[in-house]
């Protein structure tokens, strides 16, 4: 039969069963019932009679198909067969996939069981904006230094200098697991030491002066919001736990005798279970407050229902409706003002430091070592609600020793 020609190939009509036309050198075109019409290539290879797709007309043109055909025979030429060439080739790519800096990066992330979800969520978002986009496909053993580099002046042109930093952090986590999954051989971002412009520590804003306490608790005490919201701010300021550990507090954290809140560990920064004595004072709010959230899972339900925790913005924005600017007070600043009140107060360091969850390095003694201290910290954390009560009435002038000698718990 004659070569194929661009009219042939479209005056081509699907039949009920499928049929082949041959162009030149083993190449044909197949016409599928559907209409479908595709370029194979007919070869033989070690005895024997094989057919490869080539791809599908008009999408691969007439003299593009004999050029893929040219090709395919130089294979043959060489004694290679192009079928196992092409599975090969596939193998190779898939390989290269799985290599990938984004499909490394989230198995890493997918073996992080201790994150929380929030923690998840900024790792993920972080590498969909600033990663993913430019170095994503990439072999994760081919990227250098000075390409991470490049990546992360990215978010540090544009004054965002703790992303970059937590990128390079992040980025240095993803290799070091390819490292030891054997897809990697080095971490470049460990080159980069200095190489980027380090963020000023900014510690949140905090009323730390004992009349500005005064002030605040006779501020949150008339606050004309929410109930429940006021109740937070308050237990806020008797715990000083971090925001988060106070909005997913849940009921059956509280001891029989609601002397005191124990955290489980996948709750806490540290990943450590933390002990909360509540003082009389912190008992009697959750007295006031079981009436109106007691039934529900959560002690900071969610306006919107009890099965959700109360908003991660709940505090902030009623401090800020209260009065006080984001340079004067977060809900992060209740634990740098209980700290250093009671600092001032002569509380002994290690008591305080392990009452804000300041737990060693070594995550096995910290995990033993959760109840250290704790006839003590129970004296400290009522005196500080004393403490709480006498700023309120306007006292600036307290005397530590008292709450000890009553033989508070």
């Amino acid at each position: 039969m004659a070569a194929l020609t661009d009219t042939k190939l479209r005056a081509l009509k699907p039949r009920p069963a499928l049929y082949r036309v041959s162009d030149t050198a083993g190449l044909c075109i197949e016409v599928r019932p559907t209409g479908l019409k595709a370029w194979r290539l007919r070869y033989r290879h070690a005895g024997k009679a094989k057919m490869l797709s080539l791809g599908v007309y008009p999408s691969m043109s007439l003299q593009e198909a004999r050029k893929e055909r040219d090709r395919q025979r130089d294979l043959l030429a060489k004694g290679i067969d192009p079928s196992q060439a092409r599975q090969q080739s596939r193998a190779q790519a898939l390989i290269a996939a799985e290599d990938s800096f984004e499909a490394v990066a989230r198995e890493w992330m997918a073996k992080q069981a201790k994150w929380s979800e929030s923690t998840r969520t900024k790792a993920l978002w972080l590498f969909e904006t600033y990663a993913f986009p430019w170095i994503g496909k990439r072999p994760v053993r081919s990227l250098t230094a000075p390409e991470m580099l490049v990546l992360l002046r990215r978010p540090e042109s544009l004054g965002k200098l703790e992303t970059a930093q937590r990128l390079k952090q992040r980025s240095g986590q993803v290799f070091r697991y390819a490292i030891g999954t054997g897809r990697g051989e080095r971490d470049p971002t460990a080159d980069l030491k200095g190489a980027l412009t380090t963020a000023k520590v900014r510690h949140h804003a905090s009323v730390t002066d004992k009349p500005g306490v005064g002030e605040l608790m006779r501020a949150i005490d008339s606050f004309a919001g929410h109930f429940v919201t006021r109740c937070a701010l308050l237990l806020s300021a008797l715990t000083f736990v971090r925001p988060g550990e106070l909005r997913k507090w849940e009921r059956k954290e509280i001891a029989e005798d609601g002397a005191e809140w124990r955290i489980p560990s996948e709750k806490m920064k540290a990943r450590v279970t933390h002990i909360v004595p509540l003082s009389r004072q912190a008992q009697a709010i959750l007295d006031e407050l079981r009436p109106v959230t007691g039934r529900g899972r959560y002690v900071f339900p969610s306006l919107r229902g009890p099965s959700r925790t109360m908003s991660e913005n709940t505090f902030n924005a009623a401090l800020r409706r209260m009065g006080y600017g984001n340079d004067q007070m977060t809900a992060h600043g209740f634990r740098s003002m209980a700290s250093t009140l009671i600092n001032e107060d002569g509380f002994d360091g290690d008591w305080i430091e392990r009452q804000l969850a300041h737990c060693e390095k070594d995550g096995v003694r910290a995990a033993y070592n959760y109840a250290q201290y704790l006839p003590e910290r129970r004296k400290m954390m009522q005196a500080w609600a004393d403490t709480l009560d006498r700023l309120r009435r306007g006292a600036d002038v307290i005397d530590i020793t008292r709450p000890v000698d009553r033989g508070l718990r």
